[in-house]
């Protein structure tokens, strides 16, 4: 799988499987990508990455940033 984007409540991270395991970056405002701080359980199918974003940072929902939304590869 390729490297997935998401715009989690306004905060920009980068998903990828690397083998058995996904990895969590956070795409700074430079564009470059650091540990997210976070981890995405080997268990969440591709499909549920938004989901699982969303459930994970809810509580960072403001007007304007209220959602998750995947923003390209």
């Amino acid at each position: 799988m390729a490297m997935s984007r998401y715009n989690a409540f306004g905060r920009i991270l980068a998903i990828e499987r690397e083998g058995e395991v996904w990895q969590a970056y956070a795409i700074g405002a430079d564009g470059k990508r650091s540990p997210a701080g976070f981890v995405v359980p080997d268990f969440v199918e591709e499909a549920e990455i938004a989901q699982y974003l969303f459930d994970l940072f809810h509580e960072s929902a403001v007007p304007g940033k209220g959602d998750v939304r995947r923003i390209g590869e």
